[in-house]
């Protein structure tokens, strides 16, 4: 993904740079390996601290991105070079904030509505594309954006009685999310997007040591998502965290390139293949068949994306 030609010379992406379909391309594969990497921790442990994970992951994760670096052509160890430290640095702790934001909703919430509620995020980036990209979206682009939610309400089917206070949570995730998008299109767009990468797992290393600073790596404090005790390493541990670093290797570059070289009002309606790949999982890995209800919905995130390419085809050539 971040061999794309534009991306490996930073400073010199225009407009007329955006490559739609290497875009599409990138995000699908992206919240492949996302909800891929989430139906991991939910199959060795429902008990991992959400500190460990964000330091041992990300701890795997840079040398591979070190390797990357050096066997890049002409750029070697120069494409993880930080250019805009000041926005690239709130960018990763925007999205650090949105994993913490999310994470805490989940004791609180059934994971359909924490989910249901979080992937409202299309919506708000192409509302922050409109304010302030000042970006048109035409109405093609709402209904696009109405279809694909719409898909993901029936997918996960919550029940509005269990809906409570703590449902902002994901929607306050879903905000921290658009707005890193926002600026990565917008202030981060000429960094090389291993570089976004490697700030990106930093932060979450420095959140993850000061997460268990905080509460204590002896689990005196309780149990959960945000407080208690580091999970004891044994070979399928390790062999869990190599994977979930693999997988945040591709999401951390994978947005960086969608989101460069795509629009945000358009990248953003393929995020709802999340919820389509999140089934697929449940099918493979824990036999969960979906209800003619979800079949539906997975429809409708297509015709989504379907509607959302052709928007910004038609809008490409007037």
């Amino acid at each position: 993904m971040s061999g794309h030609g534009s991306a490996s010379r930073p400073g010199h992406r225009a407009a007329g740079d955006d490559n739609l379909t290497l875009a599409v391309l990138t995000i699908v594969g992206t919240v492949a390996a996302l909800s891929f990497g989430d139906a991991v921790i939910k199959l060795i442990s429902a008990d991992f601290l959400l500190w460990q994970i964000f330091v041992l992951r990300s701890l795997l994760a840079i040398p591979v991105l070190g390797a990357i670096g050096l066997m890049r052509r002409g750029t070697g160890l120069g494409a993880l070079r930080i250019r805009r430290p000041l926005w690239t640095g709130l960018r990763s702790l925007l999205l650090v904030a949105m994993w913490v934001v999310y994470y805490a909703s989940l004791p609180h919430l059934k994971l359909s509505i924490a989910a249901s509620a979080y992937y409202t995020l299309p919506i708000f980036i192409v509302l922050f594309s409109a304010v302030l990209m000042k970006e048109r979206i035409s109405a093609i682009g709402w209904i696009a954006v109405g279809l694909g939610f719409a898909g993901v309400v029936l997918i996960l089917d919550p029940n509005a009685d269990d809906f409570n206070a703590f449902v902002l949570l994901p929607l306050v995730s879903a905000v921290f999310y658009a707005l890193a998008m926002i600026l990565t299109r917008t202030r981060c767009r000429d960094e090389h997007p291993l570089a976004l990468s490697l700030a990106l797992n930093l932060a979450f290393v420095a959140a993850g040591v000061l997460g268990s600073a905080l509460v204590g790596l002896d689990g005196s404090g309780g149990s959960g998502y945000l407080v208690g005790a580091w999970t004891p390493m044994g070979a399928s541990q390790w062999a869990a965290m190599i994977v979930l670093a693999a997988t945040v290797v591709v999401a951390s570059v994978g947005t960086a390139v969608a989101y460069q070289v795509g629009r945000p009002s358009v990248v953003a309606s393929f995020d709802f293949a999340y919820v389509g790949f999140a089934v697929i999982w449940g099918v493979l890995i824990f036999g969960e068949v979906p209800e003619p209800q979800a079949a539906v919905g997975i429809v409708l995130v297509v015709a989504a994306g379907l509607l959302a390419v052709r928007r910004r085809t038609q809008a490409g050539r007037d």
